[in-house]
């Protein structure tokens, strides 16, 4: 199974040595492709990343000239790989803050037969403080929870409140989809910081559907499947380990805001509530 990696990066070149030197500790690495898209980063980091070519010269990274967001700079390195390489039909997507443990293209390849039947498979994200962060979404999200949504975006200090009032009652309210972390089960959104695109994916479109810049990616997605009748399987047996926030930890608390009310409005207009 010849298998292509796509990350994004941004001011934290350091998570692209570690993602990659991870990809490269795995016994069938040979038959890899890694293309890393940089979104405008700080001269520092594009310095770093130039090391890192020369440290790894059969990584290509890709210098864009403007930051193009998230799915939008994951589909320029998946262009990339599907033109140099057009038998090329399994590829691991995501950010750039992961860490492969060494059986991982092993683990995909005994999970060959799911390939068969879903386009897009959810691995088991363990972030490094134990939280599993799939299955993200089992089932659509609840009415009431999309009218917070709402409220949290019509107003940056109302967000303020209802993201300190959520932490403050997360053992009653926090969604306990996760909880599910040892089944696998058809979802309605996976985790976005990593997927796995396979040839039922690449039979039926060529990129990602990527209408906004940043956030809401997940849900993108699973309406693009949604057209063709297909949903993403969650494989707890793919394991993938995540630092998480590594890119929007660096966006200023309103910035980030701004970009996911943005977001938000995108999102409201295919997934309409009232």
């Amino acid at each position: 199974m010849k298998v292509g990696f796509v990350f994004t990066n941004y001011n934290n070149s350091h998570y692209t040595r570690d993602v990659i030197h991870s990809i490269t500790l795995n016994k069938n690495y040979d038959d890899s492709y890694i293309v890393v898209v940089d979104n405008k980063s700080e001269t520092a980091d594009v310095e770093l990343l130039i090391i890192i070519e020369q440290d790894y010269p059969s990584v290509k990274i890709i210098y864009n000239d403007e930051n193009s967001g998230y799915f939008k700079g994951l589909n320029i390195g998946i262009e990339y790989l599907r033109k140099k390489y057009t038998d090329l039909d399994h590829m691991v997507i995501g950010n750039n803050d992961l860490f492969f443990p060494p059986d991982f293209i092993d683990t995909l390849y005994s999970n060959r037969s799911l390939f068969e039947k879903y386009p897009v498979i959810s691995p088991d994200l363990l972030t490094l403080d134990g939280v599993h962060q799939n299955p993200h979404v089992i089932d659509k999200i609840s009415k009431k929870r999309e009218i917070i949504y709402d409220l949290y975006y019509s107003n940056y200090y109302l967000s303020v409140l209802i993201g300190y009032a959520a932490k403050v009652t997360k053992r009653f309210t926090d969604r306990s989809d996760e909880e599910q972390f040892e089944v696998a089960q058809t979802i309605h959104q996976g985790y976005g910081a990593c997927y796995i695109l396979g040839p039922l994916f690449f039979e039926h479109f060529n990129l990602l559907w990527a209408p906004t810049f940043l956030m809401g990616e997940e849900f993108f997605l699973s309406k693009q499947l949604e057209k063709k009748g297909m949903k993403v399987y969650y494989e707890p047996s793919i394991k993938v380990n995540h630092h998480d926030h590594a890119t929007m930890g660096k966006l200023p608390g309103k910035k980030l805001w701004k970009i996911s009310k943005d977001s938000h409005k995108i999102y409201r207009k295919y997934n309409k509530i009232y």
